[in-house]
């Protein structure tokens, strides 16, 4: 794979900036990387495992003559990242970040843009439940949806080369517009970690009764719930409060099938549980069929990072 970007600018070292770090490493896809951390102690581990070419204790010296700069920060400050970092940024760059929410960050960091600067916000489907600068593998992105989310006005070249940047770290790579990613997004993935968080809430609740039995018995079900919930706690709490119109819709209708499913238990509705059971089946065979899963076992995760 050529080389895409001269220089590219890290900014936060988690599990898919690290990530990022090792694919663009895997394909050659950059000169020289720069990393970024707001903690000390998280650019002490980054530099102690060799991530990134060099890892800048300022912002100033991490986006200095970047050619791409990466916000991969909690969405709550991605908007104080742009005003700090708006001075420093090369005529002609381009700037994009991996929130899980696009309107609220479009909104929070396109004021912030200074003109000559190409803003292409995006957002890879991938990740794992692990957190911080060690958690991060070459593979995450490998054959994983990356969507991209131009702003009206942008030059298609610079969305063009940041596409072909994805798809050197081996994501696939759509577009779309914002309000309609967080649509998408709260039914595929914000709703379903609120669940799993609640879930594993009352299961909490519930221990104080049942001591340890709810860990000592934890059956496949309720184990994945918990894999889910154990996500970085402040990147979920500010993409609920970025993304709360849609995640509360999706909340809402989620509320009325799960009364529907209530009254079928109560009034013993077998045909209504079984065909809803039938349909909800079909979705996780064409999740599988899309290869966007496994049908193994473990879900060919293997007990590793995956």
């Amino acid at each position: 794979m050529a080389e895409i970007y001269d220089r590219v600018a890290l900014i936060g070292l988690g599990l898919i900036a690290s990530s990022m770090f090792w694919a663009i490493r895997r394909a050659g896809l950059a000169g020289e990387v720069r990393g970024y951390a707001r903690s000390a102690e998280t650019r002490e581990t980054a530099r102690e495992i060799g991530l990134c070419d060099r890892v800048c204790d300022t912002l100033s010296e991490t986006v200095e003559g970047a050619d791409l700069v990466v916000l991969c920060v909690p969405v709550g400050v991605m908007g104080d990242i742009a005003v700090e970092i708006a001075p420093l940024l090369k005529p002609g760059a381009t700037v994009t970040d991996v929130g899980s929410v696009k309107s609220d960050v479009i909104a929070q960091v396109r004021p912030h843009i200074p003109d000559g600067v190409h803003f292409v916000p995006g957002h890879p489907l991938a990740g794992t439940e692990h957190s911080g600068p060690r958690s991060g593998f070459a593979e995450l992105f490998d054959n994983r949806w990356c969507l991209l989310v131009p702003v009206e006005g942008t030059d298609p070249a610079a969305v063009d080369r940041l596409r072909r940047f994805w798809e050197g770290c081996g994501a696939n790579v759509d577009e779309m517009d914002a309000d309609h990613h967080d649509l998408v997004l709260a039914v595929t993935s914000h709703a379903p970690h609120l669940i799993a968080y609640t879930m594993v809430g009352v299961a909490d609740d519930l221990r104080r009764v049942t001591d340890s039995e709810v860990i000592k018995y934890s059956a496949g079900g309720f184990r994945d719930f918990t894999r889910i919930a154990a996500s970085d706690p402040t990147m979920w709490r500010d993409v609920f409060l970025s993304n709360k119109d849609a995640t509360l819709e999706i909340l809402g209708r989620f509320t009325e099938e799960l009364f529907a499913l209530q009254r079928a238990i109560r009034q013993g509705d077998g045909a209504h549980l079984h065909d809803y059971f039938t349909r909800t089946r079909a979705i996780r065979k064409g999740i599988i069929e899309a290869g966007q899963d496994t049908d193994a076992p473990d879900f060919g995760r293997g007990g590793g990072k995956k």
